[in-house]
């Protein structure tokens, strides 16, 4: 993928349809993210419409005329693999990984497990799907632990717990969301978040991103509406550690099968700042608070500009019948 935004021709990229809304627990930020690209392409000469799956069939979008899709959706019907199997179906080339690869990523176990069995660090955890199982994750992994809803993202489904008083309110949140509840053990140190974009032996690492919100407490709130997390763009880091982080992260992101673009989590473990890996996401935020954005400023990359680069780089994972090439 080419990294110069002058040489993507915005009339050869067709008439384009921005996925956004959608059905997942998600659905407020993907319309901010939506409207953001939408509009970012409009700017830059592309003929782009919002396109809502929530409210109307994938079908509709060949009577629209659309020849490639924006994938602005996050969590689950939207970042998970069932749209981008739907869009297979219909022949419409789509941004961010495939089919298998967004399926892997949206579940955190069988990401973790994927990773492990490639020799990359990522903390500790057990798969629970009660609070008697919750509790002998205790016993096994010890305080304090993160509770995380396994196919959720943005935080939601999100608990702490720093004390055995604690468990029941913190897999109760996760519950919430999700019959399978991720029991991870909490590394205290600094977080980071690294985009990549392209595939292969061209995906490159934009800057690393720290994150550093008040009290430690990433949530929700924290991440797309209060001005009080401050993100450090560069990272003020090592050059090592911040070049050792980039590479464990394309290397996580080539493990999955990923291509276009994705984001993935990094606890830098404090006294032996040994990096652990802890998420991929394979249809970034786009927002005002968005931190692939911010990366991509870091590198020379404006927003518009990104939305181009991503968007340029939307392709199909087989051949429709009949075609000699991909689309």
């Amino acid at each position: 993928m080419s990294l110069a935004p002058a040489l993507v021709d915005a009339r050869a990229l067709g008439r384009v349809a921005v996925l956004l809304g959608g059905r997942s627990a998600e659905r407020e930020v993907s319309l901010m993210s939506g409207h953001g690209v939408l509009q970012a392409l409009r700017s830059r000469g592309v003929d782009a419409f919002a396109f809502d799956p929530a409210e109307q069939p994938l079908q509709r979008l060949l009577d629209l005329g659309a020849q490639r899709v924006f994938i602005a959706l996050h969590g689950r019907y939207g970042e998970d693999g069932t749209v981008q199997g739907a869009l297979e179906l219909l022949g419409l080339p789509y941004t961010g990984p495939g089919v298998l690869a967004s399926a892997l990523a949206i579940d955190k176990h069988m990401t973790k497990r994927v990773w492990r069995c490639e020799g990359l660090p990522t903390p500790r955890w057990r798969l629970v799907a009660s609070l008697q199982q919750a509790r002998q994750a205790v016993s096994e992994l010890g305080l304090p632990l993160v509770f995380k809803a396994s196919h959720e993202g943005s935080t939601l489904g999100l608990g702490r717990a720093d004390t055995e008083q604690q468990v029941e309110a913190a897999y109760a949140e996760a519950a919430r969301y999700d019959r399978q509840v991720l029991a991870e053990e909490f590394i205290v140190g600094d977080e980071v978040t690294c985009a990549v974009l392209g595939e292969g032996a061209r995906a490159r690492a934009l800057p690393l991103v720290r994150i550093q919100a008040p009290g430690g407490n990433y949530d929700f709130e924290h991440k797309y509406y209060s001005d009080a997390t401050r993100y450090l763009c560069p990272a003020q880091l090592p050059d090592d550690e911040e070049q050792a982080i980039a590479g464990l992260v394309v290397d996580s992101y080539r493990a999955l099968g990923c291509r276009g673009w994705g984001r993935a989590d990094v606890m830098i473990r404090a006294g032996d700042r040994r990096p652990f890996l802890l998420e991929m996401n394979t249809s970034p935020g786009m927002t005002a608070h968005s931190l692939v954005p911010m990366a991509a400023r870091a590198a020379g990359i404006d927003y518009e500009q990104l939305c181009l680069l991503v968007l340029a780089d939307a392709r199909l994972d087989h051949l429709p019948p009949g075609d000699g090439e991909q689309r």
